[in-house]
């Protein structure tokens, strides 16, 4: 760190970048990287707390709005009703519902790490098939209790052995990950994929859910990224430090909407072509997946940890994976008869 100072005034911005890096990264436990819940850890990671509880509120009334809008296609479908759906006003309540969870799970990207927030989109799944057997007369099937008790277990295993890694993402620290060699070569990296499975799906008229769901997941990459920077400085600039004079915010910004939109088209078109329940296990596979490797490349979340936290990590990823493919495994088909829009069970993407 020395011999950077030691430059000239030219690098002083760089040097104050790494120190303020330096400084920033804290973490939990007696070890370094340790995902204990402990007292200490409470202590130091508050806002990771209220972060993942942002998100696993977000996701549990995510679930609630699906169902909302589920019982709302419903009750036009028995009524006989010729109006849209979106005459409706409970499946706008549903829609307003959906928005205020969105909006849970953006401010815990700001709070909490990638790593801890992405994954937990698992609950809206298990939470939408709890509530439809609740409320809408659903099924109940031995693989849906198997597989929501696998997906509160790897969620629990997440939360306590994800990366207690604390920074405050300013302007300055992601103008300074933005132009690292390591995102650097990710994107590039990203951007070849991306353009080979865009020249199948356009050109050989390839539309295999494989291809298109790993189109939406490159993409998600770079919109939590561009979330997290984005919740992250409006949230630092409400505390008082502004971050919205930076160019980088807007750079991000725009990222963010134009990467959302491109999602939803490929999304769209994958839902179309397949089963809903099919699209929405491998999507939140393939989104979380990406995301994880967006904050661990990007925000470098994984600095430090140990080799016991990162495979309980994984391990906590398999089962929620695992649960959310049993909570949806062969449900659409038991409900090809009935005539309503089925929407429901989307786990949210951000």
């Amino acid at each position: 760190m020395a011999s950077l100072q030691q430059r000239g005034s030219g690098d002083e911005g760089f040097s104050e970048t790494l120190d303020e890096l330096d400084w920033n990264f804290t973490y939990g436990g007696q070890g370094v990287g340790n995902g204990s819940l402990s007292s200490f850890w409470y202590n130091r990671n508050q806002a990771h707390l209220f972060g993942v509880l942002l998100a696993v509120t977000g996701n549990l009334i995510i679930s609630i709005s699906l169902n909302i809008q589920k019982y709302s296609h419903l009750k036009l479908a028995h009524q006989g009703s010729q109006n849209p759906y979106f005459r409706s006003i409970l499946w706008w309540c549903g829609s307003l519902l959906m928005v205020i969870g969105e909006t849970g799970n953006c401010v815990g990207y700001g709070l909490a790490p990638v790593t801890l927030i992405a994954p937990l989109g698992c609950l809206s799944v298990a939470g939408s098939a709890i509530m439809s057997v609740t409320f809408l007369r659903g099924n109940l099937r031995s693989s849906d209790l198997l597989g929501v008790t696998l997906a509160f277990a790897g969620t629990y295993l997440l939360v306590a052995f994800a990366p207690n890694i604390t920074q405050d993402i300013t302007a300055k620290k992601v103008r300074y990950y933005f132009v690292g060699w390591q995102f650097l070569a990710y994107v590039i990296l990203e951007i070849l994929i991306f353009c080979i499975l865009l020249y199948f799906y356009k050109r050989k008229d390839m539309k295999h859910i494989v291809i298109l769901l790993t189109l939406v997941a490159l993409l998600a990459s770079m919109t939590v990224i561009s979330v997290k920077a984005v919740s992250s400085m409006i949230i630092l600039s409400v505390k008082g430090e502004m971050q919205l004079t930076y160019p980088i915010f807007y750079i991000m910004f725009i990222i963010m909407i134009a990467s959302c939109i491109f999602q939803v088209k490929f999304l769209n078109q994958a839902m179309k072509l397949y089963d809903m329940t099919t699209v929405v296990s491998l999507n939140h596979i393939f989104f979380s997946t990406s995301a994880i490797v967006a904050g661990i490349i990007f925000y470098q979340e994984f600095h430090g940890a140990t080799l016991l936290g990162a495979l309980m990590y994984l391990f906590g990823c398999f089962l929620s994976f695992f649960g959310v493919v049993l909570v949806t495994r062969n449900r659409e088909k038991k409900h090809l008869q009935q005539s309503y829009i089925d929407i429901g069970e989307i786990p949210a993407s951000v």
